[in-house]
């Protein structure tokens, strides 16, 4: 059986080809069409799906779409018509999009497939947009049988749920209803902070720890009105996102001590302070619900999905503090991966297939879902654009790069398959020496070109995992922060709440600095030799040349710009920034060895809105 899985026309559109129950491939359209959180509909996603499932021409039995149309547009509706005649701009806009487009999904979904060669005959599925959230989160897990939350800004009406799912099966029983969503609350302190909706949340998420919580109980007497388990009822006098085009409204700027910061303007301690405090309520909320969902289900187990599932620091609260002994996260949590669900509810809850697992591995193969270059390809690319290279033997490839690192080289890593969800977990990565004071520094405003004082990440051997942080479990998806060991941890000097934040970034924390947050946490990934061999490779060579089992992984991107996808993408970037040294599959190309011209080529391809 062969299903088409598709999310489109919100943001981070995807699509996923499942096979007799395997995900055989997955990838977010804005990784073809370079335009960063793309909503279209996923056409060249799909093409890639296809053909790597080899169904080109052949016949698919099902597609499956990740949530109702209709029902989204009658919410909608309904909402303009209980506000009118305010919220009319906000009208306006909307609605010629779903008349002309978003209605008539069926049709679109039978056109483009004609054209890609797909026969007829396959079914069209649509479960509803948290139904999706859900599968995605269990039916991928290594659980027979757990509880699943799933909790985002908005679906069709639900904005988060509560259930569980057992062997092929799942049941949703609580759900939070529009406008009240955990979700577009983050997002509102998001907007007033100066960062884009749907995109800056991790930003906020990152300079949370340079403020204090001083605004939660101003939060909590006239924004929000949360229960014990975790529900919650939002006081929308100070909200815009109803009725306007913007998340928030006078009064909330009045209550917050002026109006919002305006975009890429100097960073204040009100900010901070902001995003401290909208933190310790997402974290609040999130523990109580799951508190709850572990009261109603009574399982040991939970699944999560849905875009704040991918608040990484909840995450490791909720793994430290909650009644779960574990935790599984879907590592596309957010629209994207409502392919993946829908697929999956089509395939286990709808054709009634029998699902098994083993109780440790996951069907999302680590991730690694997206496109690959073969060794002939690149070359021929290579060869074709007369960019010079080096191609060592195999067998000292891995020690070569660790070598590069060790001598304070910024490296781009593009190889094997392409890793489906936000995070870049080892072939489409910037790495770096996390043992660096200053390779912060450089990598935020040299390469990625991005605010200063956001963090970077580890990859660790999972074999070495406790040696650097307060972790017992997996992370292979970048989804938990964890604290530093305290036994590496260097004490701050001094009061540092009176300094600026950029001062305070530049403050070495640990023995490996590069990687230690402000509050001595990091955003830990696994790398697990089974999983993610090559990678494993990579950090072993390290290890074995500096006694250093870690280093730093971010996405191989500059800011504003998706993460690469083609050895071409991976040059573009490579030469728009100061990496050092670009690894494309087998082959080795230094900066100072390509010719001229080919920068002012890459500045030109390299025009990107910044997020």
């Amino acid at each position: 059986m062969k299903i088409l899985g598709i999310s489109a026309y919100y943001h981070d559109s995807a699509a996923c080809l499942l096979r007799d129950g395997e995900l055989i491939a997955a990838a977010q359209e804005e990784r073809f069409t370079r335009k960063k959180h793309d909503p279209g509909f996923p056409i060249h996603a799909i093409r890639y799906c296809l053909a790597e499932a080899g169904l080109q021409a052949s016949h698919l039995h099902a597609v499956a779409f990740y949530d109702k149309p209709i029902l989204k547009f009658a919410r909608i509706m309904e909402t303009y018509l209980a506000l009118a005649p305010r919220g009319l701009r906000s009208f306006l806009k909307a609605v010629p999009v779903w008349a002309s487009q978003k209605l008539w999904l069926p049709a679109e979904i039978q056109t483009e497939l004609d054209r890609l060669g797909v026969q007829r005959g396959w079914e069209l599925f649509m479960p509803e947009h948290h139904e999706s959230h859900a599968s995605s989160a269990f039916f991928p897990s290594p659980f027979q049988e757990a509880a699943i939350l799933t909790v985002d800004g908005v679906g069709e009406w639900s904005t988060s749920c509560l259930g569980k799912g057992k062997d092929n099966e799942i049941q949703l029983f609580q759900e939070t209803r529009f406008p009240h969503s955990l979700g577009l609350l983050y997002s509102a302190f998001t907007y007033f902070t100066g960062f884009r909706v749907n995109s800056g949340e991790y930003k906020l998420m990152g300079l949370a720890p340079y403020g204090e919580p001083i605004y939660v109980q101003r939060i909590k007497e006239h924004l929000i009105d949360i229960k014990d388990d975790g529900s919650f009822h939002m006081n929308m006098d100070y909200f815009n996102y109803l009725a306007g085009l913007t998340m928030t409204n006078q009064a909330f700027a009045k209550l917050f001590d002026g109006p919002p910061r305006k975009p890429e303007s100097p960073i204040t301690r009100r900010e901070a302070h902001l995003a401290r405090s909208i933190q310790a309520i997402t974290e609040e909320v999130v523990l109580k619900m799951a508190r709850h969902a572990h009261e109603r289900t009574g399982l040991s187990r939970l699944c999560l999905a849905g875009g704040v599932a991918l608040n990484c620091v909840a995450n490791g609260l909720l793994l430290r503090e909650g009644p779960f002994q574990e935790i599984w996260i879907q590592p596309a949590a957010g629209d994207a991966g409502g392919a993946v669900g829908a697929a999956y509810f089509t395939y286990f809850q709808l054709q009634g297939e029998e699902r098994r697992t083993d109780g440790v591995h996951d069907r999302m193969k680590g991730a690694l879902l997206g496109p690959s270059f073969s060794e002939k390809q690149i070359r021929e690319f290579l060869d074709a654009k007369g960019y010079p290279y080096e191609r060592p033997s195999d067998d000292t490839w891995d020690m070569k790069i660790a070598r590069l690192l060790k001598e304070q080289k910024v490296l781009g890593l593009c190889q094997g398959r392409m890793e489906f969800g936000p995070r870049a977990l080892g072939c489409r990565s910037i790495l770096g020496d996390a043992r660096s004071e200053s390779m912060q520094s450089i990598m935020n405003l040299k390469v990625k070109m991005r605010e200063s004082f956001r963090p970077f990440a580890p990859a660790v051997l999972r074999e070495r995992t406790r040696d650097y942080f307060d972790l017992d479990c997996e992370s292979p998806y970048m989804l938990l922060v964890a604290q530093v060991k305290e036994d590496l941890i260097i004490s701050a000097q001094g009061d540092e709440t009176e300094i600026s934040i950029r001062e305070r970034v530049h403050r070495k924390r640990s023995e490996v600095p590069a990687i230690t947050h402000v509050d001595y946490s990091a955003r830990v990934q696994t790398v697990n030799k089974e999983i993610h061999p090559a990678f494993h490779r990579i950090l072993s060579a390290f290890q074995e040349l500096t006694g250093c089992g870690l280093v730093i992984n971010t996405s191989f991107n500059q800011r504003g710009e998706p993460i690469v996808c083609t050895p071409e993408d991976a040059y573009h970037c490579f030469m728009r920034t100061s990496m050092d040294v670009l690894v494309l599959g087998p082959f080795f190309l230094f900066k100072e060895n390509q010719p001229s011209w080919s920068r002012e080529e890459a500045s030109k391809k390299g025009s990107f809105e910044l997020d």
